[in-house]
């Protein structure tokens, strides 16, 4: 959900007008003295600034933030800067992410040891999934998945920028996924929700509050979960979570999918110190983090094990009859691109546009293309072909499997940066052809250098588009 601007946000906390239904739902699941500190919380508590640095890329966390105590790649911000202008941020060097949407990470990293098959259902915009990308063991293939397509190209754009090879990101229903049985380890589902966890960022979702909102969201979590569930296999895990805090779309929830869909709940070890509230409702393991207790916004997690005998995956789903194959065009791989990235990959092409992709999921991703819809597969894009040459990719600028002996490094100074990520026309001192532009060390994309300017290959839809840039670069780390 989108937040609102640092010098907004003394006059939206002062009109904020919470319901009195909400205010009494507190009361009721909450003792009185912590009800009254929730919601001061609330109505009066600055939304928390955090991000998480993307290792993969060979960024640590800078000493001089401080750290998310749950997320070794998490630290906080004192304020919150203006990403938009910052390089780093389009680099994809680090993800703006609440802290409490972190815990995931440490979820993750606490149940699953072995390589795995994940399936984050609600994926966008990307945190929860950029976190898992992070976190899960070498080895692990993700599809993303987002039902609205506006929203899918968004997660598309982030996981990208990630520079995930091991992500396939994807638009279509759960139903759609459910017939994929038994294809799955691991189901994160952070399923739409009324948003009382997000009050302190979003004053939409302050105004659109009310007790029939909060049953029509359980009832479609219900409805999502049921039917997504074959999808995944016996012995697997569910990664249940909302930003809300009532208990009919928290605990309420998870105890129905254990009772009627057959799992148990799973204990993830916690520190006192980092003051993550237990069950509201009944004794269940699960994972409430609350403004007045923990430095970020408002979230609830359980993990649940589907109930069986673990089982082997299956090598083959669901497939559609109606096969688009045959229509594919092909043409010959020009040879520059088998030296464009590191690993074990195979190169293929498809109506001129040659990817890199993984060889031990080959299988895999012949069923999934004709039965899913698919925005983004698995591996890397490297480029277009045009005629014998092969245009570089943004994917491949993205990439932490980049070749970099492939290509010139082109380092620019901010202005120059920022007039990139424009989409503008720049002149840059660097041998011609097709050069990496790069920013304090961060690959920004491509250009293609003529001597006296360069094209400019940055995608057209990611660009910039505000006029009021500032002259200096924003302090983010």
């Amino acid at each position: 959900m989108p937040s609102i601007a640092p010098l907004a946000y003394l006059s939206y906390i002062c009109t904020m007008n919470l319901n009195v239904d909400f205010k009494k739902q507190i009361d009721q699941i909450l003792p009185a003295d912590e009800a009254a500190l929730l919601l001061q919380a609330i109505e009066g508590g600055q939304p928390v600034v955090s991000l998480r640095f993307n290792n993969a890329k060979g960024f640590a966390v800078p000493q001089a933030l401080e750290r998310v105590p749950w997320c070794e790649m998490g630290a906080y911000r004192s304020e919150r800067p203006q990403f938009t202008f910052d390089p780093h941020f389009h680099a994809g060097s680090y993800y703006v992410q609440d802290a409490s949407s972190m815990f995931i990470s440490h979820v993750i990293k606490s149940l699953v040891k072995q390589p795995v098959r994940y399936l984050d259902l609600c994926a966008a915009p990307g945190g929860k999934t950029t976190a898992a990308l992070q976190s899960l063991p070498a080895g692990s293939f993700v599809i993303a998945n987002e039902i609205m397509p506006q929203r899918a190209q968004v997660l598309r754009e982030n996981v990208i920028k990630w520079g995930a090879h091991n992500c396939m990101v994807t638009c279509d229903t759960p139903e759609k996924l459910g017939m994929m049985k038994g294809m799955f380890d691991v189901i994160a589902a952070d399923v739409p929700c009324s948003g009382e966890g997000m009050f302190r960022k979003d004053e939409e979702a302050v105004s659109q509050w009310s007790r029939s909102l909060v049953e029509q969201c359980a009832q479609r979590q219900w409805g999502i979960i049921n039917d997504v569930w074959h999808a995944l296999k016996p012995g697997g895990l569910l990664i249940y979570s909302t930003c809300t805090y009532n208990v009919d779309e928290n605990e309420a929830m998870a105890s129905r999918i254990a009772t009627q869909l057959g799992a148990t709940f799973v204990d993830v070890e916690v520190e006192e110190a980092w003051h993550i509230k237990g069950s509201l409702h009944g004794d269940i393991p699960c994972y409430r983090f609350m403004p007045h207790l923990t430095r970020g916004e408002g979230l609830f997690m359980c993990v649940l094990r589907k109930d069986g005998e673990s089982a082997a995956m299956p090598s083959a789903i669901y497939r559609n009859k109606h096969s688009k194959h045959d229509n594919k065009k092909h043409c010959t791989i020009p040879a520059q691109a088998h030296g464009w990235i590191n690993g074990d990959f195979e190169l293929k092409e498809e109506n001129g546009v040659v990817k890199a992709t993984n060889k031990n999921i080959k299988e895999v991703l012949e069923s999934l293309k004709d039965n899913i819809r698919i925005i983004k597969g698995f591996g890397v894009e490297l480029g277009i072909v045009k005629g014998k040459n092969l245009i570089p990719s943004h994917q491949l600028a993205m990439s932490p499997l980049i070749n970099n002996e492939a290509f010139a490094k082109c380092e620019v100074d901010y202005p120059t940066a920022i007039a990139y990520l424009r989409g503008e026309s720049i002149r840059i001192d660097c041998e011609r052809g097709y050069v990496l532009i790069t920013y304090q060390g961060a690959t920004l994309g491509f250009a293609n250098n003529l001597g006296n300017r360069a094209n400019n290959l940055y995608p057209k839809p990611w660009r910039i588009m505000s006029t009021h840039l500032p002259s200096t670069p924003p302090v983010v780390f």
